[in-house]
């Protein structure tokens, strides 16, 4: 696959302890770039970046990435790829460019929500060198707009948590919006290029790693700024259906335990799924009902569609 490479001037001489490894799709992370480099004096050149844009084919987009890259002072590359690869290979990818002993991969509408982020980060380093850490997602700066509303209540029940609580199924809240894995366990554990499409490709991995290698969960959160209306958060289930009957034939000891799993083989007994399904999308696309109500419907909408799949 053609791939265009640009390097910032800080890039060649670097020797970084850390690889910042963002991938972005129809996004522009020149927001999260501003903020990772407020902290390039602090850092002693211990951090590097790494973008990579997995075949978005914005020519504009890409030259304005080009010159945010030349006033950075953090060490900095943009891939650019002619097609997409997809969240697996994409990430896998970085890696190779990365030269860290460790990675964070960050998404590219995440926002850190303290000015000390990536400091936080290379202090874990040096005081524990976890094999895997994650450190948390939260809503404090997401837009309030009433159309993200389902999402925000979706996201703030089942995956803004303190560590403390995400520590306890250490495997299960572990996502590439905001994650530490020391380069010699990426080495070992890469993620399947298996997974397509949305969904489920770093929880499987985190499966498989979290029998090898311990998780680590902290306070260290980011934002998630890329909230979804009910309707696009509905495609990315429908896209995700074949990635969860993946993580359920590799995993399924792990994933007999999950909510969403039971759900689904309790639905999958119905014999009119396609109208519960058509029912529950109207449900939480209506206004008028609660927002409690609206992430219910959603959320046996997602169980409906991956009854499907077990």
């Amino acid at each position: 696959m053609n791939a265009d490479i640009h390097d910032n001037r800080a890039w060649a001489e670097a020797t970084p302890a850390l690889s910042v490894l963002i991938p972005f799709l129809r996004d522009d992370p020149t927001d999260l770039l501003r903020q990772l480099d407020r902290e390039a004096a602090d850092l002693g050149g211990a951090v590097e970046v790494v973008l990579m844009d997995d075949g978005t084919g914005d020519a504009a987009l890409t030259a304005r990435l080009k010159q945010i890259l030349g006033v950075l002072a953090l060490p900095a590359r943009l891939i650019t790829l002619s097609a997409n690869e997809g969240r697996a290979r994409g990430r896998n990818r970085l890696t190779i460019t990365g030269r860290g002993r460790a990675y964070l991969f960050l998404d590219s509408d995440m926002k850190p929500d303290t000015p000390r982020f990536l400091q936080t980060w290379i202090a874990l380093m040096v005081e524990r060198d976890p094999a895997v850490a994650f450190g948390g997602f939260s809503l404090d700066q997401a837009p309030a707009d009433a159309r993200f509303a389902v999402h925000r209540a979706l996201s703030g029940a089942s995956e803004c948590l303190p560590a403390s609580e995400r520590a306890k199924q250490p495997e299960k809240y572990v996502y590439t919006s905001n994650l530490l894995v020391r380069r010699d366990v990426f080495a070992a554990e890469t993620f399947d290029p298996g997974f397509s499409g949305w969904g489920w490709e770093d929880v499987e991995w985190a499966m498989r790693v979290s029998r090898r290698f311990e998780v680590v969960h902290l306070d260290n959160p980011a934002t998630h700024m890329g909230l979804d209306t009910v309707e696009d958060l509905a495609r990315k289930f429908d896209q995700g259906a074949g990635n969860f009957a993946r993580v359920v034939a590799l995993h399924p000891e792990t994933v007999a335990a999950y909510p969403s799993y039971r759900a689904a083989k309790l639905l999958k007994r119905l014999p009119a799924r396609s109208l519960l399904r058509r029912l529950t999308r109207q449900a939480a696309r209506t206004g008028a009902l609660p927002v409690k109500a609206r992430a219910f419907a959603l959320r046996l909408y997602r169980a409906a569609v991956y009854a499907d799949a077990v």
